[in-house]
């Protein structure tokens, strides 16, 4: 199947942010498996973000997360992060990780402990407009455990008047991401549970609210294209946190569990017009027993691979079928291109671009991995201070 100049040009215009926090040590609840030669601080963090974008071309920013990230200049952070051929992305609120959160955030009962969540999520405001990023990222731990511990829609109007405060501190060029979780670390309620919830404050808000989805973040089986189509369709699709999932929120490499799901999600995009700057495509995962910067390489190639399948789909022909209401026809229209090997394709577009065919082969030789085994001896390796 032939890809022609419009195919070429959307794969070289294509994106893909990595998070900071995959860099460094992060695991499950149960365990964090220590590695040689992870970050220390964010600037290496950015260091090791800026390797993947020499060897894929296609990975031009990094996510922060706050506090995790927490520097005395973002400014001088954002210089750094240009100096070494990429720029600061996504910011990334936490109000899961303080104790005083214990019975949520913006959602707890009590108000001193809201006010402070709020400062926090404000503060994240501040940063983005010293780093000069579009986009903040919220999600929250927010929830019950248990029926009766709260009041269910009383929480709904607390989470409300901290989005309304926050989406009024946003600058012209800046969007509020709000994401969704199904259950975890809560498990009888969690307050922002699902897309619907998500989409219905957005709606609230104004055009600055989007809804991010994480491809983790729901029950199983759930058909994530089709609220994929749907927020394109309402306007409302503000980006993705790729990952992969066999359970529950696993954060296992993008394509990894289930590459014929992303391609599926890809095939909407495009479908819905959300390929370009609009719709943000982000990583969220960790890496507990690989290692980081070849498992960050692997996804944005996974990525990569499902996005040149879907736009290789013959849409007149997939319209016709649809048309016709011939089925097969119709899924096999789709099944040709997914079952199409676009890695030869997407080797000769990083050959044009002056970049080795081949990333991880490329990151193996390059040395990157042992010089900073033997560089970052020393000292406490960055994590999420689980």
């Amino acid at each position: 199947m032939a890809a022609g100049p419009e195919v070429r040009a959307a794969l070289r215009a294509q994106t893909v942010e990595t998070p900071s926090w995959a860099y460094g040590n992060s695991g499950t609840r149960f365990k964090v498996f220590a590695q040689a030669g992870v970050p220390r601080t964010p600037q290496e963090k950015i260091d090791d973000a800026s390797r993947v974008h020499a060897h894929t071309g296609v990975t031009p920013s990094v996510a922060l997360h706050i506090p995790w990230d927490r520097v005395d200049d973002y400014a001088a952070l954002a210089a750094h992060a240009a100096s070494r051929g990429v720029r600061l992305g996504t910011v990334n609120s936490n109000v899961f990780q303080d104790d005083d959160y214990r019975l949520g955030s913006v959602t707890h009962p009590d108000p001193a402990v809201r006010r402070k969540a709020l400062g926090h999520l404000l503060e994240c405001v501040d940063i983005m407009d010293a780093t000069g990023s579009r986009d903040l990222k919220l999600w929250f731990a927010d929830g019950t455990n248990y029926p009766g511990q709260d009041d269910i829609a009383a929480r709904q109007d607390r989470l409300a008047e901290a989005l309304r405060a926050v989406y009024a501190r946003l600058g012209g060029d800046q969007r509020m991401l709000l994401e969704y979780k199904l259950f975890e670390p809560s498990f009888y309620t969690t307050d922002v549970p699902d897309w619907g919830t998500a989409h219905a404050h957005c709606l609230e808000l104004g055009p600055k609210a989007q809804v991010v989805v994480d491809t983790g973040h729901h029950a199983p089986g759930t058909n994530i294209e089709f609220i994929v189509a749907f927020l394109l369709r309402a306007g409302r699709l503000g980006g993705f946190d790729f990952n992969s999932r066999f359970y529950a929120d696993d954060d296992l490499m993008a394509g990894a569990a289930d590459p014929f799901q992303l391609f599926r999600i890809m095939h909407e995009v495009i479908g819905g017009g959300g390929l370009g700057e609009q719709t943000a495509f982000m990583l969220d995962q960790c890496h507990n027993i690989e290692p980081k910067i070849p498992a960050v390489i692997r996804s944005v190639m996974n990525v990569q691979e499902a996005t040149a399948k879907a736009l290789l789909v013959d849409r007149p022909a997939l319209a016709a079928a649809q048309t016709d209401g011939d089925v097969l026809a119709a899924n096999a229209v789709l099944m040709d291109a997914y079952h199409t090997d676009v890695r030869p394709l997407l080797a000769e577009l990083r050959a044009d671009a002056g970049l080795d065919p081949d990333p991880m082969a490329a990151y193996r030789r390059s040395g990157w991995a042992e010089a900073t085994v033997a560089e970052r001896a020393g000292g406490t390796a960055a994590g999420w201070g689980a």
